[in-house]
């Protein structure tokens, strides 16, 4: 991934209730945005703030939570400024113990009827926008809406195409769906606006586990075109027949 930065967008703390900070990075997604809110998310960890209860990022933000009994909002602030006085976070190396996953995944057929009207919207023929979203490599720039579901990006700028304008009442588990250069795979059946390209055999979402979340901010995936009969082939298979390996 590209990670020039333009300076542009100064850093920004502002409360956020009355027991926590958001620190933002931009005000659109960008993957320099994004790099600087998953490292500097990971550096607050390790400094070990006495008074902070959590730390999350987000797209382009972190969300720090903290006892405000213990640690007062102007104490925060002023320790999260020093931090981020500490380097470019737009320029940072991303956190440690990422991993880079390749999973097999059915492009269009009945599995995935939206892939061409996707590749409609994004100007390109069905087998042009399989191999460009099969040759993706993507980050988990961050987990939401539902338990463990990632957003992944950013993609080529042929795919910022909207959402649609009324919702699909469900996809199921294991859906990639795709708008505005950005990749959602869903851990639960749910309803979406965006277009419904590909289908894994992938659980995201497993609450028996020691980590329930099987992917983390942070990690990078490929989701690479596979024959129909993968999704049967791995069902057993939490993983979905995934390659791993760890990001040095």
């Amino acid at each position: 991934m590209n990670s020039s930065v333009s300076k542009s967008f100064d850093p920004v703390i502002r409360p956020a209730g009355l027991n926590g900070v958001l620190i933002s990075f931009g005000d659109v997604l960008s993957e320099p945005a994004n790099r600087a809110a998953l490292a500097f998310a990971a550096a607050v960890g390790r400094a070990g703030i006495d008074g902070i209860e959590d730390c999350a990022p987000s797209l382009v933000s972190v969300f720090v939570q903290f006892d405000p009994l213990h640690l007062p909002l102007d104490r925060l602030v002023a320790q999260l400024e020093d931090l981020l006085r500490d380097q470019n976070w737009y320029a940072a190396a991303m956190p440690e113990g990422r991993r880079f996953i390749r999973v097999p995944t059915v492009y269009g057929t009945d599995r995935a009827p939206q892939l061409e009207e996707a590749a409609q919207a994004a100007g390109l023929s069905p087998h042009d926008a399989i191999a460009q979203l099969s040759d993706a490599r993507v980050r988990v720039q961050t987990i939401g809406f539902a338990p463990g579901q990632p957003y992944l990006g950013l993609l080529p700028e042929a795919w910022n195409i909207p959402r649609q304008t009324a919702l699909t009442k469900a996809v199921p588990e294991g859906a990639l769906v795709v708008a505005i250069r950005q990749f959602v795979l869903f851990s639960v059946a749910n309803p979406t606006g965006w277009r419904h390209v590909g289908q894994t055999a992938l659980r995201l979402y497993r609450p028996d586990s020691d980590q329930p979340f099987f992917l983390r901010p942070g990690d990078e995936v490929q989701f690479v075109q596979a024959p129909p009969d993968v999704l049967e082939r791995y069902a057993d298979d939490p993983n979905g027949g995934a390659e791993i390996e760890a990001i040095p």
